[in-house]
């Protein structure tokens, strides 16, 4: 029984955590082969998870339109978490200055 193995073009696993953390939170992005653009229906997956959940985006290729609005998908994520990368550098700068000034860190209010 001769089984066709999946290839892939792009295959990446990284752990989002330390080793030392033990947590296994993770991203894996897999593109398969299109066997030189003869192989439309491939899987296109991108899956992010930490412990508890995980997230899997599928991004079709098997139509023109699907392309387009995978690479629009694709895009609009990179630009959303470059932006939130950026605010997360301010936000943890201005909390490392307020440790340094020994300013009292604000708590939140218990709600009732």
């Amino acid at each position: 029984m001769d089984r066709k193995r999946s290839s892939f073009a792009f295959r990446k696993r990284s752990f989002l955590n330390p080793a030392s953390t033990g947590y296994t939170s993770f991203i894996l992005a897999e593109v398969e082969s299109s066997q030189e653009g003869a192989y439309k229906w491939g899987n296109y997956l991108l899956t992010l998870a930490d412990c508890k959940r995980a997230v899997q985006l599928d991004f079709f290729l098997g139509t023109k339109q699907a392309r387009r609005i995978a690479l629009r998908k694709i895009n609009l994520l990179i630009n959303v978490l470059t932006r939130f990368r950026d605010a997360l550098q301010i936000e943890i700068a201005l909390i490392e200055k307020g440790e340094r000034s020994g300013r009292p860190s604000r708590t939140k209010k218990a709600s009732l």
